[in-house]
């Protein structure tokens, strides 16, 4: 991951956070300045490991002079009681520990989750998908998870895709029109329509769209609009989205889409459970 000045500065803020004005009292008052420690980071369950990068970050910057040495790469996967890294360094370590696992847990929460979703369409020609739906500030992080997971992106915000939803087709003045002004003044953005019903695939079609979204339909409406999205326009993109689980994903997978979108990857995916154990 690339440690960018934007990465930077959300690891400073989280830990002036923590922090605070007068620093970790626990560690300050009640450790000795000159103790050396070493500490083992621990997985408490199964899981997908996914942001080694910002907890070297937030070491170097909370405890400088420390050390973490990784025993399983980013993206591996890990079981129950895996040492995942040792650190060495001075009673700062203390004070690093819960940002660096912070990060470090729910990264990895997505990153499990996102192989779990695909892992279940291996085989199919569909790929799992991520949406908007982020913690404001985390995008960027929540979304490099999500491939560190064997997943894909979808537009990263709003400026870089067109994608017209219910709330947009409600208005439906000059539709037409629009599509053709915009294609012409930026042809090489996708446009991207949501579609609930078959006249919504059919006016999606007419709009001549990149990419159409099967929004909540059931197994058998959808495989009837993608029968008929394939025999339009073969180049259509076709994404399936809308409540979609792990019972129920590799079903879907094996009606024929492109993509499935799943939002729960980054708005609930569960933080895997790791911990730091001094030795």
């Amino acid at each position: 991951m690339k440690i960018d000045p934007s990465i930077r500065k959300q690891v400073r803020e989280a830990l002036a956070e923590d922090l605070g004005r007068d620093g970790d009292l626990s560690t300050l008052h009640f450790v000795s300045p000159s103790a050396r420690l070493r500490a083992r980071l621990l997985a408490k369950q199964n899981g997908v490991l996914c942001g080694r990068d910002l907890v070297d970050e937030v070491f170097r910057r909370a405890a400088p002079g420390s050390r973490v040495s990784w025993l399983v790469k980013e993206g591996g996967a890990f079981s129950k009681g895996t040492p995942l890294a040792e650190i060495s360094g001075g009673r700062a370590i203390l004070s690093a520990e819960r940002t660096a696992l912070n990060f470090l847990q729910h990264l990895s929460g997505i990153a499990t989750l996102t192989r779990a979703f695909a892992e279940r369409t291996r085989g199919t020609r569909a790929s799992i998908y991520d949406t908007r739906k982020t913690l404001p500030g985390w995008r960027t992080l929540a979304k490099y998870a999500v491939r560190i997971g064997g997943g894909k992106n979808h537009r990263m915000g709003l400026h870089d895709m067109v994608m017209l939803k219910d709330n947009h087709l409600a208005a439906r003045e000059n539709l037409e029109e629009r599509v053709r002004a915009f294609r012409r003044r930026k042809p090489r953005i996708k446009i991207e329509i949501e579609a609930a019903n078959a006249a919504e695939v059919e006016l999606a079609l007419a709009l001549g769209a990149d990419l159409i979204m099967l929004d909540n339909m059931h197994p058998a409406a959808l495989r009837r609009q993608i029968a008929k999205i394939r025999r339009a326009n073969p180049r259509t993109e076709i994404e399936i989205s809308g409540g979609v689980a792990l019972a129920s994903v590799a079903a879907l997978a094996r009606l024929g889409p492109d993509r499935i979108s799943v939002g729960r990857l980054t708005h609930s995916a569960p933080a895997v459970d790791i911990s730091m154990k001094l030795e």
